[in-house]
């Protein structure tokens, strides 16, 4: 590697005149300003950021390590992150877990080959010296993995935090699922069902409870009858969508997009018309939502606002004396979108269920 020593001697400079141009210092006439920066370019010098960290005490690097980058949520949430990092002047180092890909979902409680993975990533991190860390999950579930004993500050996002020193972000599935409801209501539907994600998942939980919360301020009961449990993919979608017409709904809530697409591929089959027989809604706003016919309307996350708010959250912890507490708000929510398209019609007075 070519140091500034080698530069300087072949400007003719000092040291310290090379090291003031690399750092933007005025201080330096523009004719050996410019000299210095021609050598430079022409010799392919790079600054040595572990030597310049050990000097400052600060490296200005952030962590991110994801669960796996092929998760529909974490390239929106990463960009968010490293978008708002880059505004900040710091740089970021991305470690890929690859835990989907290496496992699918039976690594959730195999804490062996967990920690397998993380750990050694663990040590990389702290050995080239991230001054903090950015831990994107796959999904929202609680990560266990950082205590309250972690020697840099941690943030999560599309996480839930156990300690009351890790800071995470999440999104506010339980509000968003309300607002999903209370539109299809203002739309004439009263019997709505349910296409709900795996029964022990906490999205399928906040959104259900969601879901509720708006049948009970609408004052309409919940029917119990009127939910299926699937498994994210659109198979199930494809599944319960009879059950449900069945079951006399005039709407069906998809608890995300891919199971839309299913109920979508079963009502083509069976002559259903999407906005026109009854009313399908999804969640996630994924690409696929708006090459349905009829586009879909559904809840968009705020991904990327994720990865924003996370970011900052950690950069001000890096850059305050303050310290997190137990008593300290640590979990944030951020608001999903509603986005209307044509897959949701008003309900025909002669179908809508008397109040």
């Amino acid at each position: 590697m070519v140091t500034i020593k080698e530069i300087a001697r072949e400007c003719g400079v000092s040291v310290a005149t090379v090291s003031n141009i690399l750092n933007g210092r005025p201080n330096v006439g523009e004719e050996t300003r410019m000299k210095v920066l021609a050598v430079v370019r022409s010799k392919g010098y790079q600054p040595d950021y572990n030597a310049r960290g050990l000097r400052k005490k600060r490296t200005n690097m952030i962590g991110i390590i994801a669960e796996d980058i092929c998760q529909f949520s974490t390239p929106a949430i990463m960009e968010g992150i490293m978008r708002y990092c880059e505004k900040q002047k710091y740089r970021t180092v991305i470690q890929n877990l690859r835990l989907y890909a290496r496992w699918g979902e039976f690594w959730y409680e195999n804490e062996s080959a967990y920690r397998s993975v993380l750990d050694p990533v663990m040590q990389e991190m702290m050995s080239i010296r991230v001054e903090g860390l950015l831990y994107v999950a796959g999904h929202a579930r609680v990560v266990r993995y950082f205590s309250d004993a972690m020697p840099i500050p941690t943030v999560l996002a599309y996480a839930y935090t156990h300690s009351p020193y890790t800071p995470a972000v999440i999104p506010d599935d339980e509000k968003a699922a309300c607002e999903m409801t209370r539109y299809l209501i203002s739309m004439g539907h009263r019997k709505i069902g349910i296409l709900a994600g795996k029964a022990d998942n906490i999205h399928t939980g906040s959104r259900l409870r969601g879901h509720q919360r708006a049948l009970f301020e609408e004052n309409i009961l919940y029917n119990p009858g009127w939910v299926r449990y699937g498994d994210w993919e659109r198979r199930s979608g494809y599944r319960f969508a009879g059950e449900l017409v069945d079951e006399g709904v005039t709407a069906i809530f998809c608890m995300n997009d891919r199971m839309a697409g299913g109920v979508y591929d079963y009502f083509r089959e069976h002559g259903i018309r999407v906005g026109d027989d009854i009313s399908v809604a999804g969640f996630d706003n994924q690409e696929i939502s708006q090459y349905c016919s009829p586009a879909l309307t559904t809840m968009e996350l705020p991904l990327y606002e994720i990865g924003t708010e996370a970011a900052a959250i950690l950069l001000e912890s890096l850059n305050t004396d303050e310290k997190s507490g137990p008593d300290a708000v640590m979990e944030r929510s951020i608001p999903c979108k509603l986005i209307e398209r044509e897959s949701v019609k008003r309900a025909a007075s002669g179908t809508e269920e008397e109040k």
